[in-house]
């Protein structure tokens, strides 16, 4: 028996075990360096990124950040504030100028639509409305007969249709508006003597350049401070002496404080 098994146990048979032994080890450590030999450990296998959803048209319930916020569709709202009145007379045949502001308080409403054409970029056109309250100080003089007279000017009301384009943050908005403005006002001559007095009245138009913030503090509510300049153009005025004129030189600036509602 010993010769049977010292003659299996050959130099050839040593090698054939020693070289399964070597493989079966590269095996064994193969699968255990493999990424699906810790799969139970470390999670699921990678996965490529998901883009992210569309942009929303609109905010699932309940309303909360970081949603996009949407600024397309119709608004009206409200609004307060300040606004000044400057003139600037000059001769220049004396060449001399001087100019004169009045200010008062405004208050109105406005109306208009957005449109959110990329997440970033909005457009759209507002129609503006305001009442004004201002007067000019009384100033009394004597008519060429003798009659003791006194004059006032107010401003009514202005008026402005304008586009806006804006750089949207989020629920920030940063915008220009550029369009037309129109301003109304009243003058008003009084006979000291009798009482009697004459008024006319006058719509003058210019152009309107305005910047502005807006907040969307909701997903329909949004409040929003604005400055909007008029320039009412200029009017030429025959002066004291042949060949003289006067160049009257008008702007409107108001400031405001808004609210509006989207539908």
């Amino acid at each position: 028996m010993n010769s049977v098994m010292h003659a299996v146990d050959t130099p050839l048979m040593r090698r054939a075990r020693a070289a399964n032994n070597i493989l079966a080890s590269v095996a064994l450590f193969l699968a255990i360096t493999s990424p699906c030999a810790f799969a139970a450990d470390v999670g699921p296998a990678w996965v490529p990124p998901v883009a992210p959803p569309p942009y929303p048209s609109s905010y699932p319930p309940p309303y909360s950040l970081p949603y996009y916020y949407n600024w397309t569709g119709f608004y009206v709202g409200g609004n307060v504030g300040v606004a000044w009145d400057t003139r600037t007379l000059t001769d220049d045949f004396f060449r001399v100028s001087f100019s004169t502001s009045r200010s008062g308080f405004v208050g109105g409403g406005q109306i208009g639509y957005n449109w959110q054409i990329s997440p970033q970029f909005v457009i759209g056109v507002e129609w503006m409305f305001d009442g004004i309250s201002i007067n000019s100080d009384t100033e009394r003089f004597v008519g060429f007969d003798g009659t003791p007279l006194a004059a006032t000017e107010s401003i009514d009301w202005v008026t402005t249709l304008a586009a806006r384009f804006g750089w949207a943050v989020n629920n920030w908005l940063f915008y220009g508006k550029a369009g037309g403005g129109w301003v109304h006002e009243t003058e008003t001559l009084i006979n000291l003597a009798n009482g009697f007095a004459v008024s006319s009245s006058d719509t003058r138009s210019g152009w309107l350049l305005g910047v502005g913030i807006e907040y969307g503090f909701a997903p329909r509510w949004t409040a929003r401070v604005e400055w909007d300049h008029i320039g009412l153009g200029d009017d030429t005025i025959v002066g004291f002496t042949p060949g003289d004129s006067v160049i009257l030189s008008r702007h409107f600036d108001m400031l405001t404080f808004g609210v509006n509602y989207r539908f």
